[in-house]
């Protein structure tokens, strides 16, 4: 019998293969979780985060690059700095420069090739 993985399970796995210096906004994860309306059960899932060490939330925003005022793990100045660090570019007003930063659709692409290739390591530009 297969074993199929829950949504969040889902999420959990696309947010871990999200390398440092990029992020992803809670639509382009809801879709590669196979529920494309389901952005709010993306916020949902993180806000649960069970294994913050490996499965790195703060690399999801919303959309325009705004940072989540609900961020669980110290509040939008702990997000901030989290991606800072990871040498992630702002605008003045504390939005990610997503041009430059957000995963596009060819590495979003790779994700899920990775997960059909069971594990085979997507490489990142």
């Amino acid at each position: 019998m297969e074993n199929k993985k829950t949504f969040n399970q889902r999420v959990y796995e696309i947010v871990m293969r999200i390398p440092k210096g990029y992020v992803m906004y809670y639509g382009q994860i809801s879709r590669l979780a196979g529920n494309p309306r389901a952005s709010r059960a993306v916020g949902y899932a993180l806000h649960g985060n069970p294994d913050p060490e490996n499965i790195p939330c703060h690399r999801v925003v919303f959309k325009d690059g705004s940072l989540t005022p609900a961020f669980v793990f110290g509040g939008i100045d702990k997000q901030y700095k989290l991606l800072k660090n990871e040498k992630i570019t702002f605008s003045k007003d504390k939005k990610v420069n997503m041009p430059k930063h957000c995963l596009q659709p060819e590495m979003t692409a790779a994700m899920v090739r990775q997960k059909k290739d069971k594990g085979k390591t997507a490489r990142y530009k």
